[in-house]
């Protein structure tokens, strides 16, 4: 047993659920997960019903969050066909904005130019207004705006956020092309971060044939040398987050076109420990890409007295039975890992000590104070 002492981790996209859809996940069982895996903050995507897209379905959301949540909790709002700007007085309670621009559904899906044009546009001018953006330390600024943009969305994105002068972050990056892309951009000075998941990293085209619906997610699975281009060049990548969106075992098997979606939160720590124990990555690439670089691009500091405990030796398979999400499957499992959270401390309180959850329901924090009118 060897037991290291680690900052909190950061988990940037996680999909809670609430409210809506509490039958997959809410902010309890959602924050639960979460803590098992040695995250103490989530950001929560606004794909829920209804979507977060307007200063009262923050504070709604936020009040649910409060009450239920035992780590604390960033949200986002997102850009919506209907709403259009109506979120924008609330902008700043936000995480961040979230542009859905491939593969959503309903009013999420920003298809056209023009509006995407408004949305960068405005995103932008609220930041002036507030003085600039969270994200290069401005107290009460915005946070960055985070895009669902798949291959030919991804210059168009990158071209708009150059030209409004805002910070741009790449969610669940998974191709070749568009990795290089970034790095390219970066090279050449836009204001571009980005992120990968672990089932990206760690998964492929045939594991999906494998998994059937429980490997179908969005973007999907791809090639063994899209898995290739994103180690790669894990330089480029700024943070590694888990797009954890759960749905439950009857979805996933009792539909005949099954919702996208797999749930990560509790997994990511493990699977990232086991490449540090075979050499893909350091513990210091690890610490980088889940609790420094989320908080630095978002904009909000590691609370003082909160760190995490791993056992590093500990070597085990992952199962479903030992999930915490409320839907209890994970597309790991059968999988080896090396490393399990052994004790979470968070303001120093302990939230989870040898697998026994301490915390209570509603002991997390609201991030960026979303729930004040």
């Amino acid at each position: 047993m060897t037991i290291v002492r680690m900052p909190t981790l950061v988990d940037a996209h996680v999909h809670v659920r609430e409210p809506g859809y509490e039958q997959k996940e809410d902010f309890y069982s959602g924050t639960a997960a979460a803590v098992a895996g040695g995250v103490v903050a989530i950001l929560d995507m606004p794909n829920t019903k209804p979507p977060t897209d307007t200063p009262e379905r923050l504070r709604a959301k936020a009040k649910l969050a409060q009450a239920k949540a035992v780590c604390d909790v960033g949200l986002f709002v997102g850009a919506t066909t209907t709403e259009l700007d109506a979120y924008l007085p609330a902008a700043e309670k936000a995480c961040g904005l979230k542009i859905y621009v491939s593969d959503t559904f309903g009013s999420l899906r920003i298809e056209s130019l023009d509006l995407l044009h408004r949305f960068f546009r405005t995103w932008a001018e609220r930041a002036a207004q507030l003085g600039g953006y969270r994200s290069r330390g401005v107290a009460g600024g915005l946070g960055p705006i985070a895009v669902h943009a798949e291959e030919l969305m991804l210059p168009v994105c990158l071209a708009l956020a150059n030209l409004y002068g805002t910070p741009l972050h790449i969610v669940h990056v998974s191709r070749r092309s568009e990795i290089e892309l970034i790095r390219k951009a970066k090279e050449q000075g836009y204001w571009v971060t980005c992120e990968a998941t672990p089932h990206h990293l760690f998964l492929t085209q045939e594991d999906a044939a494998r998994l059937g619906p429980f490997g179908d997610m969005r973007p999907r699975l791809v090639t063994a040398d899209d898995v290739a281009a994103l180690w790669e060049n894990m330089a480029f990548i700024d943070l590694i987050a888990t797009d954890h969106a759960p749905h439950t075992l009857q979805e996933k098997r009792g539909q005949e076109a099954a919702p996208p979606g797999v749930p990560g939160v509790e997994t990511m720590l493990p699977l990232l420990l086991t490449a540090v124990h075979d050499g893909r990555l350091s513990l210091d690439d690890v610490i980088e890409r889940c609790a420094h670089a989320p908080r630095r691009i978002y904009g909000f500091s590691e609370p003082d007295g909160s760190f995490i405990e791993v056992d590093v030796d500990d070597d085990y398979q992952l199962s479903d039975e030992e999930m915490r999400t409320r839907v209890g499957w994970t597309p790991f499992a059968g999988r080896r890992v090396r490393g399990r959270v052994k004790r979470v401390v968070l303001r120093g309180e302990e939230l989870f000590v040898d697998g026994q959850l301490r915390a209570a329901a509603g002991s997390g924090k609201v991030l960026f104070r979303a729930a004040e009118s």
